[in-house]
This record gives C-alpha cells, sequence and structure tokens, in this order.
C-alpha cells in the first residue's frame, strides 16, 4: 500500500480544504488584509494571483507536510491517524488576516487514535517531533530556491513578475512560514507539540528549539545569509 492510498477520501478533503483556506489567509496577509479594500489601486490582478500561488505551494505544503508526518509516525505505531480540518478556526484564519494583515492559522489537527492502548512518552514524543522536524528539513530546499532567485536577480533590481523575483519571493516565504512553524510549534504550551517533546527528552527539545529559533531569525533577516552571495 502506498502512502497515498493511506490517506483517506474524507481526510483529503479535509486537506485540500484547509490547504486552499490557507492560501486565501496569507494571501489577504502578506497583501495587507483590509488595504486590499482601502487602497486596492495598488495591488494588481498580477500581484495577488502570483501571491496565492506562492502561498499554496510555501504554505500550503508545509502545513500538509507537517500534518502527515505526524500522521505516518504515528501509524508507524500502530495507531490509526488522520487530519480533521477545524472549519471554525479556518473562518477566523480568514477574518483576522483580512481585518489585520496577520495570519493566525491553526487549520485543524490529526486525531490519533490508541484503541485503548496507552501511548508511551517517547512514542508521543516521537509522533510530536515528526511535524517541526519536517519543517525544519523544508527549509533547505526554499533556502536554496531563494539564494537562486537573488543569485538571477540582474542587477538593475529585484522584480516580482520575473523568474528571479518570482524564485527569490517564493523561497523567502518557503523559508520565513517554515521557520514560524517549526518554532511556533515547538513552544512547550497547551495542546503544541513542544510540550510533548520536553516531557520525553528535554535534552532533544532543547536542540530543536534552539535551532529553530535560529533559522527564525535567519529568515526573518535574510540578508545575514545573501550577503554571501553578493
Amino acid at each position: 500500500m502506498s502512502l497515498l492510498d493511506k490517506i483517506s477520501p474524507f481526510e483529503r478533503k479535509d486537506l485540500l480544504i484547509a490547504w486552499l483556506v490557507l492560501g486565501v489567509a496569507f494571501t489577504l496577509g502578506i497583501n495587507g488584509g483590509f488595504a486590499l479594500i482601502t487602497e486596492y489601486q495598488k495591488i494588481t490582478v498580477e500581484a495577488l494571483l502570483i501571491t496565492f500561488l506562492v502561498a499554496l505551494i510555501a504554505v500550503g505544503l508545509s502545513f500538509v507536510l507537517h500534518e502527515l508526518a505526524h500522521k505516518f509516525t504515528a501509524m508507524k505505531f500502530g495507531y490509526w491517524a488522520e487530519f480533521r480540518k477545524s472549519t471554525q478556526m479556518l473562518i477566523i484564519a480568514v477574518v483576522i488576516a483580512a481585518i489585520t494583515g496577520i495570519v493566525f492559522a491553526a487549520p485543524g489537527a490529526t486525531m490519533i487514535n490508541t484503541a485503548g492502548r496507552e501511548m508511551t512518552k517517547k512514542e508521543n514524543g516521537l509522533i510530536s517531533i515528526a511535524g517541526p522536524l519536517t519543517n525544519l528539513v523544508l527549509i533547505i530546499p526554499f533556502l536554496i530556491i531563494m539564494i537562486i532567485g537573488f543569485m538571477m536577480t540582474p542587477s538593475s533590481g529585484m522584480v516580482l513578475f520575473t523568474l528571479p523575483g518570482f524564485l527569490f519571493y517564493l523561497g523567502m516565504i518557503g523559508f520565513q512560514v517554515n521557520a514560524m512553524l517549526a518554532f511556533f510549534n515547538m513552544l512547550p504550551v497547551g495542546p503544541l507539540d513542544g510540550k510533548k517533546i520536553m516531557r520525553w527528552n528535554p535534552v532533544i527539545f532543547g536542540v530543536v528549539i534552539a535551532v529553530s529559533l535560529a533559522l527564525l531569525y535567519l529568515a526573518l533577516m535574510p540578508t545575514v545569509i545573501l550577503q554571501f552571495f553578493v
């Protein structure tokens, strides 16, 4: 059985809906939310389409693979696991992005059924860390794409509606989103992954959250990296 066969039709529908709604929310957020109405003359249809495409690739892919990492790790331990969207949180994400330009996305979660078997701390920790680690790994291709776009940029400057501009934009957003997802989910509070990971292994928790924080800093300050490619 292939990995795709392990994703039920119902789960695929939930993942697809969450993916598309997150794409809309991040498109609104990146373009300033309410500014789409108040400053619509400054925003072109082409810019919106490119932003939406980037959001679908960078944001959607990062979110879907994060959740699937939880799912398949749980299944490896013999548990039933499926992603379930949260319609209420998806609506809230779009509304907040539209009003404030800030994206607060909690589109759903991977539900795990242990069938009455007690999950060990190690199993819970490994299932939890699979998501943030996936985001840290995804940083690598997005960082490479960003650097390629930067190095292809002509001396006249960066233009979004060109291949170098698109690659740089896609890579930068992907880098930032994955770093944010990794660090946010590593926070040891509430239902987030970090709390379960810290309970399982404090050393591994400390290493991963420190790496996530360092990469988040670099993602928000990309010139620190790009200065080596000038």
